[in-house]
C-alpha cells in the first residue's frame, strides 16, 4: 500500500483523512501548514511546513517515501507579499501568482502542476478515503416536499452560476427568494448571515424553511476543492432555520457521516443529492 503525502489546511476533512488512512494501516506522512492545520494533526507524523517553502515541503514527503499527495483542508488565498519561500517556491511563486489571476481554481491548477513535476500522483479525498461522497436521494430519514424541491432547483442553479464565475460554491433560498450567496467568506459566514435576517423572510427553528444548495464550479479541481458539509454546516442550517441542504450526487463530500445524519433528522432537516447537471 503506497504512503500518502498529506498536505493539510484546516477544519474536519484532514483528520478524518489520516484518521481513515490509519484505520486501514495505510503509512501516511502528514504535511502540516503553519497557520491552518489543527493541533490534532499532530498525533500523526508529518512535519510543520510553511505555505511557501515548497522545496522543504518536496523533501519531506520524498523522504517520507510518499507516491501520491492529497491536499485537504481550508487554507485561505495567501498576501505573497507577505509570504516567505524557500528557494523552490521563490521560483515557482511567479507562476503561482500569475494563475491566481485567473481564480482560486486557477492557482490550484497551478499548484498541483508543481506537485505532479516532482512524479507524486494527486489523489482526491473521496479517492483517499472511499466513502465521503454524497449519494443519490436522502441521507436520513427526510426528503424534500414540492415546495422544497423548487428551492432545491433554484438553490442550485444560484450556486452554479456563481461557479461560472469562479465566485463560490453555495447559495439558500427560500421560497423562491435567494437569501444569500458565498463568496470568500465561505459557508459558515454565508449561514450566519442568513440566521441574522427578518423571520419574515427565512424560516425558525418551529418552521423550517428554504434550502442551502453546494455544487462544484463548472471549472473545479475536483482533486482538491469538491464542495464539503460536516456537522457543523448542518447545526447552522438549522440555526437560520433552513429545511435543508442539498447537493450533486457524487459531487459533494460529507464528513462525520454517522454524527451528520443523526444530528439532521434529530432536527428534522433533509441531506439530498441530486443527479448532477447534464447526467
Amino acid at each position: 500500500m503506497s504512503r500518502l503525502g498529506l498536505i493539510a489546511g484546516g477544519g474536519g476533512l484532514p483528520v478524518e483523512i489520516a484518521t481513515a488512512c490509519e484505520r486501514a494501516g495505510r503509512p501516511l506522512f502528514v504535511v502540516r501548514l503553519k497557520g491552518f492545520a489543527g493541533p490534532e494533526l499532530a498525533a500523526f507524523p508529518g512535519a510543520d511546513i510553511g505555505l511557501a517553502e515548497l522545496g522543504k515541503c518536496i523533501r519531506a514527503l520524498k523522504t517520507a517515501g510518499c507516491e501520491a499527495v492529497c491536499f485537504a483542508g481550508q487554507v485561505n488565498r495567501p498576501d505573497f507579499s507577505a509570504l516567505k519561500p524557500d528557494v523552490r517556491g521563490l521560483t515557482a511563486l511567479p507562476g503561482l501568482i500569475a494563475a491566481a489571476r485567473h481564480g482560486d481554481d486557477g492557482l490550484l491548477r497551478a499548484l498541483l502542476s508543481e506537485f505532479e513535476k516532482e512524479g507524486f500522483r494527486i489523489e482526491g479525498a473521496d479517492e483517499a478515503m472511499g466513502d465521503l461522497r454524497l449519494p443519490l436521494g436522502p441521507l436520513g430519514r427526510w426528503v424534500p416536499d414540492e415546495r422544497q424541491r423548487a428551492d432545491i432547483e433554484r438553490a442550485l442553479n444560484v450556486a452554479r452560476a456563481l461557479g461560472l464565475m469562479d465566485i463560490g460554491q453555495g447559495a439558500v433560498v427560500c421560497e423562491g427568494l435567494v437569501l444569500a450567496v458565498e463568496a470568500q467568506e465561505g459557508t459558515d459566514a454565508m449561514l450566519r448571515r442568513v440566521a441574522d435576517l427578518p423571520e419574515a423572510i427565512r424560516g425558525t427553528p418551529g418552521g423550517l424553511r428554504g434550502v442551502l444548495a453546494k455544487a462544484p464550479k463548472p471549472i473545479q479541481e475536483t482533486r482538491v476543492d469538491l464542495p464539503t458539509i460536516g456537522l457543523a454546516t448542518i447545526q447552522r442550517a438549522a440555526k437560520a432555520g433552513l429545511a435543508g441542504v442539498v447537493g450533486e450526487a457524487g459531487r459533494l463530500l460529507v464528513l462525520d457521516r454517522k454524527a451528520l445524519i443523526e444530528t439532521a433528522d434529530d432536527l428534522g432537516l433533509f441531506v439530498f443529492g441530486v443527479a448532477p447537471e447534464g447526467s
